[in-house]
């Protein structure tokens, strides 16, 4: 069975917003490749969700709704509902995630 992977408009501004951080600080080359590789992620995701982890972060809190997978060091966290994959976030894992997780999905409920 193929998925599809549906991103929320939160995740399309973090893709946005890392694209052009690393444009700006490193290459639009690299930039370049580092989306690549995150859609890449989204096509593994199409094909085998249920691979992904449970966020630690989370898991701590007894949630066991979303799931991630990472194209290091970027984490993306996302929900598998019926035959769809929604992707929640797309950011660095070396940020404060508990925070980030709390106020992006938990803040949802």
């Amino acid at each position: 069975m193929t998925f599809t992977v549906l991103l929320t408009e939160a995740a399309v501004i973090d893709l946005e917003d890392i694209y052009t951080y690393i444009s700006e600080h490193d290459s639009p080359q690299k930039a370049d490749y580092v989306l690549d590789q995150i859609e890449k992620k989204f096509v593994s995701l199409s094909e085998l969700p249920e691979r992904g982890v449970y966020p630690k972060e989370l898991q701590s809190l007894g949630i066991r709704d979303y799931r991630q997978i990472s194209f290091k060091p970027y984490r993306i966290i996302y929900r598998i509902d019926n035959e769809n994959v929604y992707v929640y976030l797309i950011v660095d894992g070396r940020r404060d995630m508990q925070t980030l997780l709390q106020r992006r999905l938990l803040g949802a409920f």
